[in-house]
């Protein structure tokens, strides 16, 4: 009989931890962020066949230097289908404010580790052939506040 117990026991223990695990991976998280904070959905359309010679600009450099000029990275995205596989970098932004993206854009496109930068990557040639930008607010439903 004790057996038994036990069993059951142990066996309703794991479902209550399996699914409070799985109800914890299921809701949406919410990522809190100021509520002034403006995101900048920025596409970039690589020139053909310099894709990767742009994800490895990003990867090794121009993230760390938006870090350094307070623009807070949110994420990175390549598509998945063709055309746009081949040829774009999808990437989100935060910024306090319209004006401090302004600020901190123009800081970062003059500061000389940027222009060595640019230099070093695009010695055999432009990398970008167009960069799209868009800033906007989250709904109030969405998981990013």
């Amino acid at each position: 009989m004790k057996l038994n117990f036990l069993k059951v026991f142990a066996i309703a223990a794991v479902s209550f931890a399996g699914g409070s695990l799985a109800t914890q991976w299921m809701t949406p998280a919410t990522v809190s962020a100021d509520a002034n904070n403006v995101y900048e959905l920025r596409v970039y359309h690589a020139m053909p066949g310099r894709l990767g010679d742009v994800v490895k600009r990003f990867k090794d450099d121009t993230r760390a230097i938006f870090d350094k000029h307070d623009m807070k990275s949110i994420g990175y995205w390549v598509p998945q289908d063709s055309p746009a596989k081949d040829s774009t970098l999808i990437y989100i932004l935060s910024h306090p404010s319209r004006e401090a993206a302004a600020k901190h854009w123009k800081e970062f496109a003059t500061s000389d580790e940027w222009k060595a930068v640019v230099a070093r990557t695009e010695a055999n040639g432009k990398i970008v052939e167009k960069v799209d930008s868009t800033f906007m607010d989250p709904t109030d439903y969405s998981a990013l506040k």
